[in-house]
């Protein structure tokens, strides 16, 4: 039964709501931040999705959220929304859908208009005399839906919903309507034993206020709106796990301090902000699908686990409780773009879900480790974990029409997607070392380091001496292309990138004094990357040979075996290991190596993209830019398909562009800038991206060529930045006032590379001597769009009806 402190939760969703006619302040449209002064509002409003007639699909809902509730709002029936949560588990269920009827005046009307407006985060919709907002308040898990226009006269409804078989409890405390339903983690292969539910509760602001249960999975709130045509529906649904208690704390966080406005543009002024232009107009689209991302990561990045779990908008559902991937797992290689974009612009807090995910499941995943990999030490980290550490893959019950069982890190299962794959623990261990070094939190890296160390001891103990005297990993998968090989290039570059960051690591945090001496001792005797000619794909070169003008990375040293995914393996070690970049004697080996990939801009998380930015090929950057986004996006709010028959929208695929984009206008993995590195020729940049130590980058660039350049150096620290006009002498300024009288000259140099020692917190600009570009920030400017987006035969928004 429901029991008293529910009520209490229902008094505050009530009573903690806004006036439905409050003032909403607005952020001055232009501010300074950094080098740049940006009218922000209108440079992030340029992403805004507008619609010209109702999104009346589900497939083509808009997203909503504030980090642990998440919300897809479309114009069905009036207006329709469903509710997500990331926890809970282990299917993932929705805690609701919500459907007003009497907006249906406002959608019908032939003057409709719709925004979705990212730098506000609400949802708008206006005709027939009539104004709807959503949004998602941020301390309460709480939608609210403010109406103007309504006949005062006339009685409006706010359902609330479940379908079957879903068997929640209905009932009403009061003018609250609820939906409450909890059960056990107990029945598939790898259960955590806990408990998980839903909980959602409505009611609204208005005339004459009440809610009744309409059957076993429905409540109905029903009122009059005020004598000035307003109402508001206001949707709680907090954390629920079944207890009393859990409710009680909730309502007691029920009580909103802030507004969702100021938290939407707090984050702005947190994210590095990209705009971007070309001729053709490609820059441009490309440029709102990264502000997407952005978005997106914002609204569904604030819970206990990572709002998508296999690159899927979890968060943004729209099609009930149906998921085309086991809902209790996580999928790395489909998560790792994300946590890279989010780096990149300046909000590496976005990515607390996912290190928590791995930090706080080290022991099970030591415990899984033991009992499936013969016993060794350490952590392998299954590529496809549950949210309990457990190494499954599940793909069963009502959500599924067929059955597979997957087992991860697991000696005994048979050959299988990620059966063997060894390296994730070494990409979870990497992302912790590259967050360290971006933003230079100490206590974050001590408070994951156990998840590099014991990812470490796992590859120490697999890892076999061969004839050759070089240690070997075998049978281990070349991530999912390859199962069971030998030496895969993914076991390679994770063992070579990994032991001398768990090394630096360990010495900075005076830590596994033993644990160095291994990783070192080892080092010398990885093995290198296996070579083939693609004209002779299945045969490998000779070990130790030199390598000639024909060879490229294979996938590993068995280069014939079965292929079963379309991965380009042999680029691994360009991104995410960060083994070959542009200074790297491998640099021709791995170009060649990207000329030959098997697979090209194939699928919505391919990795061109990101891979072309690292190798310096600008043009190559927006030809597989395009063709992904082309072939991929399926949906008008910027999310794309997979494929097959599930109906999910992906974030994958912008998280790429992202990604991409960020690499293409500055690159700081080694600790050198690149400025403006992989620009596709033409196109045109403001924007600003995170480098180490609390560093930021602002860049402008115009026709491919950089004009203004500066960097605000957080933390003060030794900075080494490559001359963005090579062969010319450059300037660096600090700018001890911002103004003219307030500049100090640095340094000047002609070298290819510039290094100084930057103050902390110290602005500097590098400036070319013989023009004085990089001293001429131009004001960053923008406007809300007004349009639809398109490129080829996608869109982003819907056109009016003809």
């Amino acid at each position: 039964m429901l029991r008293a402190p529910l009520l209490a939760l229902c008094i505050c969703i009530a009573a903690g709501a806004m006036p439905v006619n409050a003032q909403r302040a607005k952020d001055a449209l232009v501010q300074t931040d950094g080098n740049l002064k940006v009218n922000l509002a209108g440079v992030i409003g340029r992403s805004d999705i507008v619609l010209g007639r109702p999104n009346l699909d589900p497939l083509e809902a808009m997203p909503l959220g504030n980090g642990r509730l998440g919300a897809a709002v479309w114009s069905a029936d009036g207006l329709t929304v469903q509710l997500n949560r990331g926890d809970t588990l282990p299917y993932r269920d929705a805690t609701g859908q919500v459907v007003i009827a009497g907006l249906s005046a406002l959608t019908g009307a032939k003057d409709y208009a719709g925004r979705l407006n990212l730098y506000d985060g609400e949802f708008e919709e206006r005709g027939g005399g009539m104004t709807a907002t959503v949004y998602v308040q941020p301390e309460s898990d709480t939608l609210i839906v403010d109406v103007t226009g309504a006949d005062p006269a006339k009685p409006q409804t706010a359902v609330l919903k479940l379908w079957a078989p879903r068997e929640p409890e209905a009932s009403v405390h009061g003018a609250v309507g609820m939906l409450a339903e909890s059960w056990l983690d107990n029945q598939d292969p790898g259960a955590s034993g806990r408990r998980f539910g839903s909980l959602a509760a409505i009611t609204a602001e208005g005339r004459r206020v009440s809610a009744t249960v309409t059957d076993a999975r429905t409540v109905t709130a029903t009122f009059f709106p005020d004598a000035n045509g307003r109402f508001r529906v206001i949707v709680a649904s907090p954390h629920y796990a079944g207890t009393d208690a859990q409710v009680a704390d909730a309502a007691l966080a029920g009580r909103d301090a802030g507004q969702h406005e100021t938290w939407w543009h707090g984050f702005w002024h947190r994210a590095d902000f990209i705009k971007v232009s070309s001729p053709d107009g490609v820059g441009e689209y490309l440029e709102s699908l990264r502000t997407l991302y952005l978005f997106s990561a914002a609204a569904e990045s604030g819970g206990e686990y990572p709002g998508s779990q296999a690159g899927v908008a979890d968060l943004f559902s729209a099609v009930r409780d149906l998921h085309q991937w086991d809902p209790a797992a996580f999928w790395h290689w489909n998560l790792r773009m994300q946590v890279g974009a989010n780096l990149g612009a300046g909000v590496a807090g976005l990515n607390a879900p996912y290190f928590r995910l791995y930090r706080e499941n080290l022991a099970n995943m030591e415990t899984w480790t033991t009992q499936h990999m013969g016993g060794a030490p350490g952590a392998c980290v299954p590529e496809t974990m549950r949210f309990n550490g457990a190494g499954i893959e599940y793909e069963a019950g009502s959500h599924k029409t067929h059955q597979v069982s997957g087992w991860d890190c697991d000696l005994a299962s048979t050959p299988y997607y990620n059966a063997r794959t060894l390296s994730t623990g070494a990409e979870v261990s990497l992302w912790i070392w590259q967050q360290y070094l971006i933003t230079g939190d100490r206590a974050f890296l001590k408070e994951n380091y156990p998840v590099m160390a014991a990812s470490a001891r796992f590859l120490l103990s697999y890892e076999k001496p061969g004839a050759d005297g070089l240690l070997h990993t075998s049978p281990s998968n070349a991530h999912e292309t390859q199962w069971d090989t030998s030496d895969p290039t993914t076991d390679l570059a994770a063992r070579r990138a990994l032991y001398p960051a768990v090394i630096a690591a360990a010495s900075l945090l005076n830590e596994d004094s033993g644990l160095i001496g291994q990783l070192k001792a080892a080092i010398p005797r990885i093995p290198p990357f296996p070579l083939i000619d693609p004209a002779t794909p299945a045969a490998l070169l000779p070990a130790g040979g030199a390598e000639d003008s024909a060879s490229v990375i294979a996938m590993s040293y068995r280069p014939g075996d079965r292929i079963h995914n379309v991965e380009n393996i042999g680029l691994e070690p360009v991104w995410p290991y960060d083994l070959i970049g542009d200074e790297s004697p491998q640099l021709p080996l791995a170009l060649r190596t990207f000329a030959a990939r098997r697979n090209r801009a194939n699928i919505d998380w391919c990795y061109d993209p990101v891979q072309a930015a690292r190798l310096g090929l600008g043009s190559q950057v927006r030809d597989t830019l395009v063709k992904i986004t082309e072939d991929n996006q399926r949906y008008i709010n910027g999310f794309a398909k997979w494929g097959g028959n599930g109906q999910e929208f992906y974030v994958e695929q912008i998280a790429n562009v992202a990604l991409a984009l960020q690499e293409a206008l500055v690159q700081d993995y080694d600790g050198l800038i690149r400025v403006a590195p992989a620009i596709p020729p033409g196109w045109s940049f403001d924007g600003r991206v995170a480098a180490r130590d609390g560093a930021t980058v602002d860049v402008q660039v115009r026709n491919g060529v950089p004009t203004a350049v500066g960097i605000d150096a957080g933390a003060g620290q030794a900075i080494r930045i490559r001359n963005p006009w090579p062969g010319d002498e450059v300037k660096v300024i600090e700018m001890k006032s911002g103004t003219k009288s307030g500049t100090r000259l640095v340094k000047a140099s002609r070298a290819a590379v510039i290094a100084f020692t930057a103050s902390p917190g110290g602005r500097y600009r590098i400036q070319r001597t013989k023009d004085g570009s990089g001293d001429r920030f131009q004001p960053v400017d923008g406007q809300p769009a007004t349009a639809v987006r398109r490129l080829g035969p996608v869109q982003i928004g819907l056109d009016p009806n003809p």
